[in-house]
């Protein structure tokens, strides 16, 4: 049992949230204002659909990779992830997958629920690769459905404007599959097309796409003009503070993902990223050549910051946790609520992680809880 203020559907509550057997059973208090006591603020557990690594793990590796990435997002805040795929040659991909789909088979009781995969490429715009190895190439639906058959791929990213896309793009629909449009030259229109085809995000919202101009608004202008949902890094590096608030008052559902690699949670330094070296130094992550390579960031850091722009600390938590959830259609997790998992943060007064329990199980690491009972 905890006591805190707790982030409800409805608002805060100053009370209590109880759980048995991994769900929350209760949940009593009365509607509070949390900046007016010093009480734990408990929010739902954080969900990143974009995670490349952590640890110094790379998702890429698979078996024990998956394992230590997922520990250490835990450690940050993050109860639910995708496991993100780079750009790689076909046997490279089918290989991770049914790595990934063997780890999910049997998950650790410690560590973030690796919720199914983000395929992220190899259909995407080889102009426009950002820090993806260079074996971008267009998608088969045939082959696509092979690769649907060894993981559960709940989300995709491809660039539009490749040959036979919108096609792909409206069975991936069909099929269950999540579809953003990233890594694109893609123009305004086709952004608009793709959408209309079933397309419902943009990943990594402004980073590798084509920008905005008044006379060629380009992807950005597609993703302002009309996107629900978009996912953005909040790390105030890949995105100026300026562009996240103009995309906050555009696209109603945009959510908050790390795009964080083996770099997250470790000193600086060299790590792999797919089948590329990058070094961590000065707070990111970047290949040799000075290309922004992912990040470092975690999703507690992810909530402070956004908070630090502006947004108040409710508004912040539903871009890290329900509008993800909401995203891929999951109902049990991204919010506190009698039946839903008890994936739990709790943070001090000022922002800092006091806890983590994933399922209800406890998340060992630094943290400490005083209002336990």
């Amino acid at each position: 049992m905890l006591y805190g203020n707790i982030l409800t559907l409805d608002g805060w509550r100053l009370g209590e949230l109880s759980w048995q057997n991994g769900c929350i059973t209760r949940l009593d208090g009365e509607l509070c204002d949390p900046d007016a006591n010093d009480h734990l603020r408990i929010l739902p557990g954080f969900i990143d659909l974009h995670v490349h690594g952590g640890g110094g793990a790379d998702t890429m590796e698979g078996g024990q990779a998956l394992e230590t990435l997922a520990r250490t997002h835990a450690r940050f805040g993050t109860t639910g992830l995708l496991a993100t795929t780079m750009t790689a040659p076909d046997a490279e991909i089918r290989r991770v997958l049914d790595a990934i789909d063997t780890y999910m088979q049997a998950p650790p009781a410690d560590a973030a629920r690796v919720l199914g995969v983000h395929l992220e490429g190899p259909y995407i715009n080889p102009g426009k690769l950002g820090a993806q190895p260079a074996h971008a190439r267009p998608g088969m639906i045939g082959e696509i459905d092979e690769l649907l058959r060894l993981a559960p791929i709940r989300l995709m990213t491809l660039a539009p404007e490749l040959s036979g896309h919108l096609e792909l793009i409206r069975h991936l629909t069909g099929r269950g599959v999540r579809v953003q449009l990233g890594h694109t030259l893609g123009s305004y229109e086709e952004g608009v097309a793709a959408l209309e085809h079933g397309a419902c995000g943009f990943t990594h919202l402004f980073n590798a796409m084509t920008g905005l101009h008044h006379r060629k608004p380009g992807m950005v202008g597609a993703a302002l003009a009309h996107a629900d949902y978009a996912e953005l890094i909040p790390d105030l590096l890949h995105v100026h503070p300026g562009a996240i608030r103009a995309a906050l008052r555009c696209i109603p559902h945009l959510y908050a993902v790390t795009d964080s690699t083996a770099a997250a949670g470790m000193p600086d330094g060299d790590y792999r990223l797919g089948e590329q070296t990058v070094t961590k130094c000065l707070g990111g992550v970047r290949l040799a050549d000075g290309t922004l390579a992912g990040s470092t960031l975690t999703m507690d850091q992810a909530l402070r910051n956004l908070v630090s722009i502006g947004l108040s600390l409710d508004e912040a938590s539903r871009r890290l946790s329900r509008y993800p959830a909401d995203f891929l259609g999951l109902t049990d997790r991204g919010r506190l609520v009698p039946g839903a998992f008890a994936d739990v943060v709790v943070l001090d007064t000022d922002l800092n992680l006091q806890a983590v329990y994933v399922e209800g199980r406890r998340i060992e690491g630094d943290h400490h809880v005083t209002d336990a009972r």
